[in-house]
């Protein structure tokens, strides 16, 4: 079902703008209007429907990387009983949340933001748009990014020698075409991330064959699509009771698997190596295909759900190649062993490309903002730069556990502002120069390749961001809306 789309005279002056129609602008919505019921805003978003990255992604198999129940609204529970979801089910779910919830009619789609330039004078965002390709303006009194941390425009492509010489079809996966007829192909897969492991089992009972080509191993943790607990709750307890209790137990688990890897990695090690080999033949090189180099959790855990990927491995409609690519060939890639793999079609599964803000040219009275130049006060805000917020998730739990804590301090900020009078506040640093860390604790390519294009994180509250959901969720109730900001 399609929404609606609402016609605002341009440059209309809206109480906050939200940049983003995806998971993190529909949580903003509900939680500002939550804590400020008589607060306008609209919902700028450049795709034709509700959804963000569940609208993007259409490749075969693509699916929730968390449990449902964490990355799911707390204000409106998730109605299956599967742990594990279906990217069209993920869509459905937030056209139906934005529908009953009354955020649909503020959305705007085929809107594109361009740029935005806060007026010290005016204490207003005026926000450049293009709408069907039309420029356009508006005005807001607070902007909220919502836009994620990747580029929908591009996914990454490193340089392939000889791409032109392959004479099959190269596809990448954010950009899945939805004729593509797979079906007794020899497919193969470069990468070896989340959506490398979600492409192959779905393919391979299709597909002729499928191999995944991997320069390094990653960490699969096997996952259940449903367990009797949950399906249990549901059954006896009201749903919001039951969501609820999911909810906060999968956060613990996911937590104190995290905790673990990071406390005993050399046990972690062990674990991950011993599920590799309960679900593979016996015999199988478990050492050389997935053996990692990092330690667990250096970059993110892939879950692979019923062991899936294995048991493609195990029936042989998939197979794993650790190598390096010399060429591609007219049929092909050719390997530094020298190994010739032949393909009908290459999927190109090398990454996201990160950055900030969707790529919107920010800037104060005209002085353009460098992301990497600010710290990131309490992972949503930066430093000297008035009624902005920025929504990102965790890198180690579901993408919803922060940015539902975000949306709520930013509603509580805005509240704050509006009992007071105040029409700026931003975060300083009073002068200070804290240690810097990279925002994301990751060492994937991924991350590393970002460099300074997202803000910095410091080593001390409130510019530490943390990877930890329990204790965030403990310190936003003792939030001091007042911490390190200016009012006026």
């Amino acid at each position: 079902m399609e929404t609606p789309n609402v016609e605002f005279p341009k440059a209309e002056t809206f109480d906050v703008l939200i940049v983003g129609a995806g998971l993190s602008g529909i949580d903003a919505a509900y939680r500002l209007r939550e804590k400020n019921p008589g607060l306008s805003y609209v919902i700028l978003e450049n795709r034709e429907r509700i959804g963000g990255t569940w609208d993007l992604f259409t490749y075969p198999g693509i699916r929730s990387d968390s449990d449902i129940f964490t990355l799911s609204f707390p204000w409106n529970p998730w109605r299956g009983n599967r742990l594990i979801a279906q990217g069209h089910e993920i869509r459905q779910y937030l056209e139906d949340s934005a529908r009953d919830f009354g955020i649909a009619p503020h959305i705007r789609f085929r809107t594109e933001v361009v740029a935005a330039n806060f007026d010290t004078g005016t204490d207003l965002w005026t926000v450049d748009v293009r709408i069907d390709g039309e420029p356009a303006t508006y005005q807001a009194r607070f902007l909220y990014s919502c836009t994620g941390y990747f580029r929908y425009d591009a996914g990454y492509l490193p340089e392939f020698p000889g791409r032109a010489d392959f004479t099959g079809t190269v596809v990448h996966p954010q950009f899945w075409p939805a004729d593509l007829d797979y079906a007794g192909k020899r497919v193969v897969v470069i990468g070896s991330g989340a959506t490398a492991v979600t492409l192959i089992p779905s393919m391979a009972p299709t597909a002729g064959h499928v191999t995944m080509l991997q320069r390094s191993p990653t960490y699969l943790f096997p996952y259940p699509w449903t367990d009797p607990i949950t399906t249990g709750l549901q059954k006896v307890l009201p749903r919001q009771w039951s969501h609820d209790i999911t909810r906060y137990r999968n956060m613990l688990i996911t937590l104190g698997i995290f905790l673990f890897c990071r406390g005993f990695p050399k046990a972690a090690r062990r674990l991950f190596r011993a599920i590799a080999r309960r679900h593979l033949p016996e015999g199988y090189p478990v050492d050389t295909h997935f053996k990692p180099a990092y330690q667990p959790w250096d970059q993110r855990l892939c879950i692979i759900p019923d062991a899936d990927f294995y048991k493609a491995i195990a029936d042989g409609s998939a197979e794993v190649v650790t190598d390096t690519i010399e060429t591609f060939t007219p049929t092909g890639i050719r390997l530094t062993s020298g190994k010739q793999l032949d393909a009908d079609i290459i999927v190109t599964a090398t990454g996201l490309d990160l950055i900030a803000f969707g790529g919107v040219d920010l800037s104060v009275d005209g002085e353009a903002v460098q992301p990497g130049e600010r710290y990131a006060y309490r992972g949503y805000m930066l430093n000297d730069v008035p009624n902005f917020a920025w929504s990102v998730g965790y890198t180690n739990a579901s993408w919803t556990l922060r940015v539902d804590l975000t949306s709520k301090a930013v509603a509580e900020l805005i509240g704050h502002m509006r009992a007071h009078g105040y029409t700026r506040a931003y975060p300083t640093l009073d002068g200070a120069k804290p240690p810097t860390h990279p925002l994301l604790e990751l060492d994937s390519s991924y991350v590393q390749r970002a460099g300074s294009r997202l803000p910095k994180a410091a080593d001390t509250a409130p510019w530490q961001v943390r990877h930890n959901a329990i204790i965030d969720a403990v310190d936003a109730r003792r939030y001091d809306v007042t911490e390190k900001m200016v009012f006026a």
